[in-house]
């Protein structure tokens, strides 16, 4: 995925629509979107999106300033903002991020580098827990 050892693009990412902010562009404002997003130019802005399926890969050359709120979040680059992933948060190498992640999933290689606090948030599943045994509550 990054050229580097580390996670494979076995998520799927280049399904469905991709929009690309390249590199050398600078986009001001909030950016909602549907599929996948590439950042290789500058976002100051937040950005989200709705459903399992959403992805953001902020490439090495990318940055953003904002918060950043999708199924599945990719940094190779620079944010200074919160993560919240639903699904999943990656961390490649030359990662920096300056913010709190919330992530259900997690991966960090070598190298990344955060500024914040992490904060796990599970799946709603439909598993109950048992009660403590009498015996065990005393």
């Amino acid at each position: 995925m990054f050229a580097s050892k580390g996670f494979k693009n076995d998520s799927g990412f280049g399904a469905g629509t991709t929009t690309l902010i390249a590199a050398g562009t600078k986009l001001t404002g909030d950016i909602s979107f549907t599929g996948n997003l590439e950042i290789e130019g500058e976002v100051i802005g937040n950005i989200s999106a709705e459903g399992d399926q959403s992805r953001v890969r902020v490439l090495q050359s990318g940055s953003v300033k904002g918060d950043i709120e999708v199924a599945t979040i990719i940094v190779n680059g620079s944010v200074k903002g919160d993560l919240h992933a639903s699904e999943l948060v990656e961390l490649a190498a030359k990662a920096v991020v300056e913010g709190n992640l919330h992530y259900n999933l997690i991966g960090i290689e070598k190298g990344a580098e955060v500024v914040g606090s992490f904060v796990y948030h599970s799946a709603a599943t439909n598993i109950t827990e048992f009660p403590a045994d009498r015996d065990e509550a005393i």
